[in-house]
């Protein structure tokens, strides 16, 4: 019986190549054990993977390649923001699914929402919201923001000043860097010039290692309190007592309570000798969705498989969600964590400093603002 081939266009080259390693790994994980168990509806799963550097132009020629060479309906693991905006015009043409697995600009479910995509994963305004609620208790009271310069950067950026000015604090203003950028000690100067309390990243992979590298050589934490929209472990290895003390959320903390999530740990770290980490723990969950999805369908027809996304509700690693119906995306918890190093820890690990519920963190339909 002919494979269900899933489209894999993702960057493992370039800036964000270390996050595209971590999700096509957790593909590549999840790929393994539905083959060990028959496949889905009785047919093989095979992963059809090309490298777009993180590119959306290379993103959008690669999908495009999956779909009239290989016969692709069914696409994931897209790491970008901008790539996923490119593609998603491209989808009804294409008569193909698109499942988030890490996509975080706000808009991909809001004004920019297509039929035949879904976000399995936390989006960023709902990374932002949960470092936002955390805030509304904290004493600091003026804000500064650096971001990298490209749609994800902009969109958790303008959402965060929102959050912020609701809760009664101060905006100072922003900066953006490029992708890629390695020196950023005028971007440090200016933080520490503006006379925040905290400072707000939205930095990732390469960017973001450099930044708390360099801060920590400035002693920018001495300074102001750095919070970011996300804390994962790849960072932490790369950046090692640099990032100690730093708040932000993630939106996949290892740790939790719950059967799914126990058997996944257990499994990959059989797999792999070690804890499964953000990027894989967010897109290993979209996975796990839309092989509930196929199952429901039982049919990767688009039209087939959009019907059965539409309202799905899965127990996840992160305990029960469910993908909306009215914007494709899923509600979920949202965890704020801090960056502690204790005695015995080979390197600085997250933990969990809040929980908010999906209700609150879960931005109003076709939304990236909160009501309250």
């Amino acid at each position: 019986m002919d494979p269900i081939r899933i489209g894999i266009p993702v960057g493992l080259t370039g800036p964000i190549g270390g996050i595209g390693a971590q999700m096509r790994r957790a593909c590549d994980f999840w790929a393994k054990q539905v083959n060990a168990k028959g496949g889905l509806l009785g047919r093989p799963v095979e992963l059809i993977v090309e490298d777009t550097a993180g590119n959306p132009a290379t993103c959008v020629r690669k999908v495009q390649e999956m779909v009239e060479r290989s016969g692709v309906r069914i696409i994931t693991c897209i790491v970008a923001s901008n790539e996923a905006l490119a593609v998603v015009p491209k989808l009804a043409e294409w008569d193909t699914i698109f499942i988030s697995g890490d996509n975080g600009d706000g808009r991909l479910t809001a004004e920019s929402l297509v039929p035949n995509f879904f976000r399995p994963n936390t989006s960023g305004p709902m990374g932002t919201r949960a470092v936002a609620l955390w805030l509304r208790d904290s004493p600091l009271k003026k804000f500064y923001g650096l971001g990298m310069d490209y749609a994800w950067g902009h969109n958790s950026m303008e959402v965060f000043q929102n959050e912020a000015k609701k809760s009664g604090k101060q905006f100072l203003g922003a900066v953006f860097s490029p992708t890629g950028t390695k020196d950023f000690s005028t971007y440090i100067m200016k933080i520490r010039e503006s006379g925040a309390d905290g400072v707000y990243l939205v930095l990732a992979g390469d960017d973001n290692n450099a930044f708390l590298s360099q801060a920590k050589q400035y002693r920018l934490s001495s300074k102001v309190q750095m919070l970011t929209e996300q804390v994962d472990e790849m960072g932490l290895l790369a950046t090692g007592d640099a990032a100690v003390g730093l708040i932000g959320s993630t939106r996949y903390p290892v740790g939790l309570d719950n059967p799914a999530n126990k058997a996944f740990v257990a499994a990959w770290q059989a797999e792999y000798g070690r804890p499964p980490q953000m990027f894989e723990g967010d897109q290993y969950q979209s996975c796990v969705v839309l092989q509930a999805g196929i199952e429901k369908a039982g049919s990767i027809e688009a039209a087939k498989l959009r019907t059965a996304l539409e309202g799905l509700k899965v127990d996840s690693v992160k305990g029960p969600i469910e993908l909306r119906a009215c914007d494709h995306q899923a509600s979920q918890p949202g965890f704020v964590v801090k960056v502690v190093k204790k005695e015995g820890m080979a390197h600085p690990m997250p933990e969990v400093i809040a929980t908010y519920p999906a209700d609150r963190v879960t931005p109003p339909c076709n939304k990236m603002e909160y009501n309250d």
